[in-house]
């Protein structure tokens, strides 16, 4: 009986586990999406990995020294990435930290950006994402800009 119970206990957290797993292969998939749609210029791709009101916000570091919290109209992001440019928009990051709670997802992840190969910035993105019907999707995308002192 005790055997018995082990083993429902083992089972139980390797499904836990591979669950895990899955969810956050979806949600580097989505993310990873985003970041294609952005090289290739693609706004329809960048649009599928959005949920309908998603918000996008910034830390901003004034030049007098204050900081400022700056909030971006997603439709004007996404009408620039589509809109053709000489340079690729190439974004670079590192998937740091993951944490998932049910159909809630945190993404922490340090980045560079380029344009084509002309390094412009770097800092950190926050996503938050949401699982539906038709998988993970970002809902709230905030980030850190700076020149120098890159992770």
């Amino acid at each position: 009986m005790k055997n018995l119970l082990l083993l429902l206990f083992i089972l139980f957290l390797s499904f836990k586990t591979f669950a895990q797993q899955t969810d956050q292969e979806g949600i580097k998939q989505t993310i990873n999406t985003l970041f294609d749609a952005m090289r290739k210029g693609d706004s329809t791709l960048l649009r599928s990995t959005f949920a309908k009101d998603i918000v996008f916000q910034s830390i901003a570091n004034k030049k007098n020294g204050s900081v400022a919290l700056v909030t971006e109209n997603a439709n004007d992001f996404i009408k620039q990435i589509g809109t053709p440019h000489k340079e690729v928009y190439d974004e670079q990051i590192v998937y740091s930290d993951i944490k998932i709670d049910g159909d809630l997802a945190s993404v922490w992840a340090p980045y560079k950006f380029y344009l084509g190969k002309t390094f412009s910035h770097c800092g950190v993105d926050v996503f938050q994402l949401l699982k539906n019907k038709d998988g993970w999707k970002i809902i709230y995308i905030v980030d850190t800009r700076r020149k120098d002192n890159c992770i």
